[in-house]
């Protein structure tokens, strides 16, 4: 049986399946290793400081991955349904996060710890590939992410945030979206004034 008695496992060994083809005995353990954890609105999974010990995968709910200045706060990523993220740095070199993740909506996830996918990538090659396509993905995201931050202007940043993931709109504030973007909402207001 895939899934450890909850709908999340199953999804999350889905999500593996898709980065690499586990042996049945290495989804066994991995599946043996998942758990599920329960968030509510506005409750901090991972706060600045904290060391991220986990990978999730978001089974319902959405999150936000941030940081603050002096003066405000800016959003890394939004993670929604049948995502998989971490903190990377952190879960990586297991250091302190300079990043909070907190859930935005009651949010449920399906989580695997550090420790225990270290030992699976020691014992099983597919698991290895696994985490080093995940890595290699995240990267990618982070570097789109950065480069669109750094080139694009805040209307042309709005537009690609309404054509890849306009319906997270009706689900996320308007502060959150500026924050995102990284400009004012005073500025988000102009933008989505303009026809």
């Amino acid at each position: 049986m895939i899934g450890n008695g909850f709908s999340g496992a199953a999804d999350f060994l889905s999500f593996v399946s898709l980065l690499s083809l586990p042996e049945s005995e290495a989804i066994a353990l991995l599946n043996s290793k998942l758990y599920e954890k329960k968030y509510r609105k506005g409750e901090l999974i991972l706060e600045t400081g904290q060391i991220c010990k986990r990978i999730y995968f978001v089974d319902s709910g959405l999150v936000k991955t941030f940081f603050y200045t002096d003066t405000r706060e800016f959003i890394m990523r939004f993670f929604s349904e049948s995502s998989m993220f971490t903190v990377l740095d952190s879960f990586v070199l297991q250091q302190p996060s300079a990043y909070s993740v907190e859930a935005l909506e009651d949010t449920t996830v399906t989580c695997l710890n550090h420790n225990d996918l270290e030992l699976l990538c020691s014992r099983y090659h597919s698991i290895e590939t696994f985490y080093r396509k995940l890595l290699s993905l995240a990267a990618v995201n982070m570097m789109d992410r950065i480069g669109s931050t750094l080139e694009e202007k805040a209307v042309i940043a709005y537009r690609k945030f309404l054509k890849e993931q306009g319906p997270l709109l009706q689900r996320i504030s308007l502060a959150d979206l500026a924050s995102y973007l990284g400009i004012t909402q005073v500025s988000l207001s102009r933008i989505r004034a303009m026809k």
